[in-house]
């Protein structure tokens, strides 16, 4: 499992001050970014180096308490599933009393930038993102 922590900013909320809908994805992005840095897939070097990109095919998003402009928030992120062309993330935001404000999943495949076609996921990134695995989701 991989956490990422951050702040809700005035500009990721509504008039009101509540997290506008929409910026939840925001947020899980940010982690998963974050996490595939860490992993040694950083988005420069896959945009610029890697003949493959990741694209997002499925994404979907609970909301279960709000969050407010300051609220201090954890992003937990666990891989729930590895396929032959495909992975997906799970997340859960935590507020901090470590209460569970939202959960949200998303399903990444691999495509090949020239033919823009699936592929297996490339050896080492199976390897890396398969070692996180998490068997219990």
């Amino acid at each position: 499992m991989f956490t990422y922590q951050t702040r809700i900013k005035l500009h990721e909320t509504d008039a009101a001050g509540l997290l506008f809908f929409a910026n939840q994805f925001k947020l899980i992005h940010d982690a998963y970014e974050l996490w595939l840095e860490q992993m040694g897939f950083g988005f420069a070097e896959l945009l610029n180096s890697k003949p493959y990109f990741l694209p997002i095919v499925h994404a979907e998003s609970d909301y279960k308490r709000p969050l407010f402009v300051g609220d201090v928030i954890e992003i937990q992120v666990r891989v729930v599933k590895v396929g032959d062309t495909s992975f997906t993330f799970a997340y859960t935001l935590l507020n901090a009393r470590q209460e569970v404000v939202g959960t949200a999943r998303t399903v990444h495949v691999t495509m090949d930038k020239a033919t823009q076609s699936k592929i297996s996921l490339p050896k080492d990134m199976r390897e890396r993102i398969q070692a996180l695995y998490d068997e219990d989701n």
